[in-house]
């Protein structure tokens, strides 16, 4: 359920067809985000899952299943 949101959301913010955005695909390499596409979508995803992504946690989310554990994750805190 959770990497089928952020699909949603990667796929609209990037125009991008969903069945295109695996667990593995790279923010920065497949979709081409830069910084401002990438805070745009942790906007997104924030205000989507109820949870604040900490500026410290930004380095290590890199791939949709980073976004994927990071966001189970909090949901389980």
């Amino acid at each position: 359920m959770v990497f089928e949101k952020i699909r949603s959301i990667l796929a609209e913010q990037f125009s991008e067809d969903e069945d295109s955005i695996t667990m593995s695909t790279d923010l920065a390499e497949d979709l081409g985000a830069d910084s401002l596409d990438f805070a745009d979508v942790l906007m997104a995803i924030e205000d989507e899952f109820e949870v604040e992504v900490l500026d410290e946690d930004l380095e290590s989310i890199k791939t949709v299943g980073d976004i994927v554990e990071y966001i189970e994750n909090k949901n389980n805190d």
